[in-house]
């Protein structure tokens, strides 16, 4: 795109040039012309030209002096045209310059972010940070002037490549990724404990469902029995006498004594 670019504004510098050759050209032969016709040493240009049905006449020569005309003021436009391709050219240039000292920055910057300069008086750490342009292999063919300026300004931002320095920069990744890691690994464990608190309430209310299935069974039991024992002749008796008294050995087998609950109950 770089490369069509360029090409685009070679072709646009050579027609306006040429344009301008054409014109100064065109308008100086015209000239020339119409002095030497005025004189009568040349002629007129010819121009058959009707006008209402009616010919008119040295229409030729109203042609040719209004083309002088017309040549001559646009000469007075080309110093303008001139100053203002002066300027475009002057533009582009400012761009191509200030892109090499962009590029000669970020790598005298890179530099020095990796702590490459040692050097601290302004003088020495330029001369140092230029020395290291010079012998760079990508920005050996810049013009020293853009070398200086790029030198100057990593040396003005050398506080700043200092904080963002590569190991500076390398530990803050280093403690962000571990801190990432701890979160991750939270957010795992907090996973299983929701987990496993789901499964523990699961469990929870099927022991309470079992629990109270076996409780409704038992009384089921209970009542069952309650509506047998007469039939079998058993007797059912609470202990509410005293301890001392105990029943004869006669009535024990006829004698049916509630035991305590269970904790399933």
């Amino acid at each position: 795109m770089s490369q069509l670019r360029s090409f685009a504004y070679l072709i646009q510098f050579a027609f306006q040039r040429l344009a301008v050759v054409v014109f100064t050209l065109a308008a100086l032969a015209l000239t020339v012309a119409s002095i030497m016709a005025g004189l009568g040493i040349w002629d007129w240009i010819s121009l058959d030209l009707q006008y209402g049905g009616e010919p008119v006449e040295n229409a030729g020569m109203y042609a040719q002096l209004s083309l002088t005309a017309l040549a001559v003021g646009l000469c007075f436009f080309l110093p303008t045209n001139r100053r203002v391709m002066q300027l475009e050219t002057s533009h582009r240039q400012f761009n191509v310059g200030m892109q090499d000292v962009a590029r000669a920055y970020g790598a005298v910057h890179a530099a020095d972010r990796a702590e490459t300069f040692q050097m601290s008086s302004e003088f020495d750490s330029v001369r140092e940070r230029l020395a290291y342009l010079r012998d760079h292999p990508d920005l050996s063919t810049l013009e020293p002037a853009v070398l200086e300026m790029a030198a100057q300004m990593s040396h003005v931002a050398r506080d700043l490549a200092e904080v963002y320095s590569d190991e500076k920069l390398a530990r803050a990744r280093s403690f962000l990724k571990q801190r990432q890691e701890e979160v991750e690994l939270f957010n795992s464990r907090l996973d299983q404990a929701k987990a496993i608190s789901t499964e523990m309430k699961h469990w929870l209310h099927e022991v309470e469902l079992e629990e109270s299935v076996a409780v409704a069974q038992l009384e089921r039991l209970r009542d069952e029995m309650r509506e047998i024992m007469p039939e079998l002749g058993l007797e059912r008796v609470v202990q509410t006498e005293a301890p001392e008294r105990q029943p004869e050995p006669t009535s024990l087998d006829n004698i049916v004594i509630d035991l305590p609950p269970k904790a399933a109950e």
